[in-house]
C-alpha cells in the first residue's frame, strides 16, 4: 500500500495529478474517470487534507484522473464571489465536470468549514447531478461522529450529487505524527472502492466519465 505518496504536495490551488503506482483495478471505465479532491481545511498541516490526497492517491493507481483542489490557496475575494479568478474558476469547472467528488473537512461548529461552504455556494444549482460524493471529516473526538450525515450528506445532496454510504470521519488519535493509521486507511480505501462500484456501474450518468 502506498500511503506515503504525495503526502506533502506543494501548495496550490489546482495541484497535479496524484499519481499511483498500483494499477491493480484499472479498467477501462476507471482510465476516463475525472476525480476531483476538494480540500476544505484553512490549515497547512490539515489531517483532512491528507485524508484527500490518499483517496486520490488510490483513486489515481486505479487508472482515475485525479486533481486536488486546495481551497485555502485560492484567492480570497473571488472564493467569495467578489471578482473574478481564474484559479477559482478553473476549481468549479474540475468540480462540475468529474465524476467522483472527494470533500475533505475539518469540524468547525459541528459541521464543515466555512471554505467548503463558500465554494459550494459557487457550484451551479444542481451540477452535481450525475457525481458521487466522497466525504472524510476530521474532528479531535467522536462527539461530532455524526456531522457527516448532519453536514456533508446534506451539502452535497443539495446539489445532487449521489453521496456513499460509507462515508469517513476521523479522529485525532487514529493519526501519528500528522500521518494515518492502518484502520483509518483501510476506511478510506472502503469509500474509495464504493465510489468506484457506483461510477463504474454507471449509477450517476455521463458525468462520471468528466464529460
Amino acid at each position: 500500500m502506498h500511503h506515503d505518496v504525495e503526502w506533502r504536495r506543494r501548495r496550490q490551488g489546482l495541484a497535479a495529478p496524484a499519481a499511483g503506482e498500483d494499477l491493480a483495478g484499472v479498467s477501462d471505465s476507471t482510465k476516463r474517470l475525472a476525480v476531483v479532491g476538494i480540500s476544505g481545511s484553512p490549515s497547512p498541516t490539515s489531517k483532512s487534507r491528507v485524508l484527500v490526497e490518499y483517496a486520490l492517491a488510490q483513486l489515481a493507481a486505479r487508472g482515475a484522473t485525479t486533481q486536488l483542489v486546495d481551497l485555502a490557496a485560492l484567492p480570497a475575494e473571488p472564493l467569495l464571489g467578489r471578482g473574478a479568478s481564474a484559479a477559482v474558476a478553473g476549481a468549479i469547472e474540475a468540480a462540475t465536470r468529474a465524476g467522483i467528488i472527494v470533500a475533505g473537512t475539518p469540524v468547525y461548529r459541528a459541521t464543515y468549514s466555512g471554505l467548503l461552504k463558500v465554494f459550494f455556494d459557487l457550484l451551479p444549482q444542481d451540477s452535481l447531478i450525475g457525481k458521487i460524493g466522497v466525504p472524510l471529516v476530521t474532528g479531535h473526538g467522536l462527539a461530532h461522529a455524526l456531522s457527516i450525515d448532519h453536514g456533508l450528506r446534506p451539502l452535497f445532496a443539495s446539489l445532487g450529487a449521489t453521496v456513499i454510504a460509507g462515508g469517513v470521519y476521523a479522529i485525532s488519535q487514529q493519526f501519528t505524527d500528522g500521518k494515518p493509521g492502518r484502520e483509518l486507511l483501510q476506511a478510506v480505501d472502503r469509500a474509495v472502492a464504493e465510489a468506484l462500484a457506483l461510477a463504474t456501474a454507471g449509477l450517476s450518468g455521463p458525468g462520471l466519465l468528466g464529460t
